[in-house]
């Protein structure tokens, strides 16, 4: 029985792996975090904080780009949300509230809505592909009756010679999802009407 030469199955099992790679679905789990201060406007007066999904998939993409591809990524909305929860609430506590997460009648509210979170394939050029990244908060802030609502929009380019791993894509969708709660709490309009 003849035998194929060592090397030669090596390089079959190789590009097998890097084939089942490259179609291999990606499950994200960025850890966003709030980096900038925010506009103290409150002297403790409670308010109501919930956090929500708005998108209608937790898939925000595909690697190759293509819509029809098996290699899609995925941002499950119950391990992200609470974690969106937890730094609208730290923001509401620094800007001199005190957040609750019980509603009442009459009291002031805070809803940080994901309303978008995409990943698709950018321009391609020889060797080069790109990544193109954006996400969408809407703050709803309701007071007496008064209700400001604010979008704020995040967009990232990654240019790549080899297809990022899902290491990599975490960090970049965790770099995005932070750079919006950043432009989210900078906004002093929210804390003004919180504060009325």
């Amino acid at each position: 029985m003849r035998r194929r030469p060592l090397p030669r199955v090596a390089a079959l099992l190789l590009a097998a792996g890097w084939l089942a790679g490259c179609a291999s679905p990606h499950y994200l789990q960025p850890e966003p975090k709030r980096t900038t201060p925010v506009p103290v406007s409150g002297q403790g007066q409670a308010v109501t904080v919930t956090a929500a999904d708005g998108r209608d998939s937790d898939i925000i993409g595909t690697r190759t780009g293509t819509a029809m591809s098996t290699a899609v990524i995925t941002v499950e909305s119950h391990q992200l949300v609470p974690l969106l929860q937890a730094e609208a609430e730290r923001a509401v506590r620094e800007m001199g509230f005190t957040p609750v997460a019980e509603p009442a009648e009459g009291r002031p509210r805070l809803t940080l809505t994901l309303d978008h979170l995409g990943y698709g394939r950018g321009a391609s050029r020889p060797v080069i592909d790109e990544a193109r990244l954006e996400a969408v908060l809407v703050a709803e802030a309701v007071n007496a009756g008064t209700t400001y609502t604010g979008t704020y929009t995040a967009r990232r380019t990654q240019s790549y010679a080899l297809r990022p791993d899902e290491a990599a894509n975490t960090r970049m969708v965790e770099a995005l999802l932070s750079d919006t709660l950043d432009r989210a709490f900078r906004d002093p309009e929210l804390g003004r009407l919180l504060a009325r």
